[in-house]
């Protein structure tokens, strides 16, 4: 369990270390930024270099929803659930501590301008209400459970679950960075809400909630609806 969780802390550190920083270094970086897509493909990138990394180890989850989604779909025993999450959210925080000491190098930083962080109504990206940010939360994080659950089947091609999953969380980034700036993960949100310090603390019982609603109902839905029991 050690080395599990070891792998949890890593693989979510690197999640939001990867993700999260090239939102804030590299986004709309004068003239370079990477933009949307950027910092889209950056998100996936760390999950297939992780999941390559330490999926053997833990399972690649690096994400409080995806462990709780697998828990719904049978994958994953309930007594570990826990354990999981205390490790990703704290893998999430070290990276959330690491990216604000190298920014607050810049003159003029501020973190409470955003560092990053999730937001609906007037602080998301894109001014969606909070019902359209939760419809949008939910779907995603539903669907990222279902690729999730169907590529790690012992029926699916080997080898290849840690590109559909990073592409996945890609297609996922380009979708709703827009809507929320993209959480699907409560780690990820909590890691840079932290350190915002204001309205990402009041609103991050939605990035908890409806991520772990909605990759329960995923998990549920590949389990009973898709999943093949030929063996």
């Amino acid at each position: 369990m050690g080395k599990r969780l070891g792998a949890e802390f890593f693989g979510t550190f690197w999640l939001v270390f990867g993700g999260c920083g090239s939102a804030i270094f590299a986004a709309a970086f004068p003239e370079l930024g990477i933009g949307f897509a950027g910092v889209a493909l950056a998100f996936g990138l760390t999950v297939v270099t992780m999941a390559y990394a330490v999926g053997h180890i833990s399972g690649a989850h690096f994400n409080p929803a995806v462990t709780l989604g697998l828990c719904a779909g049978g994958r994953f025993p309930a007594k570990d659930v826990v354990p999981y999450w205390v490790a990703q959210v704290i893998g999430g925080l070290v990276a959330g501590t690491a990216l604000y000491v190298i920014a607050s190098g810049k003159l003029g930083f501020d973190a409470s301008a955003g560092f990053a962080s999730n937001g609906y109504g007037e602080h998301s990206p894109g001014g969606y209400s909070l019902a359209a940010c939760m419809v949008a939360e939910f779907i995603l994080t539903a669907f990222f459970l279902i690729v999730i659950n169907g590529t790690t089947h012992k029926l699916a091609p080997t080898g290849f679950a840690p590109l559909a999953i990073g592409l996945t969380l890609t297609l996922i980034h380009l979708i709703s960075i827009p809507i929320t700036n993209t959480s699907v993960n409560p780690a990820r949100s909590t890691a840079v809400a932290f350190f915002q310090g204001s309205w990402a603390i009041s609103q991050l019982w939605m990035f908890w909630l409806i991520p772990l609603i909605g990759g329960a109902v995923g998990g549920l839905i590949y389990k009973h609806l898709l999943d093949s029991r030929e063996s």
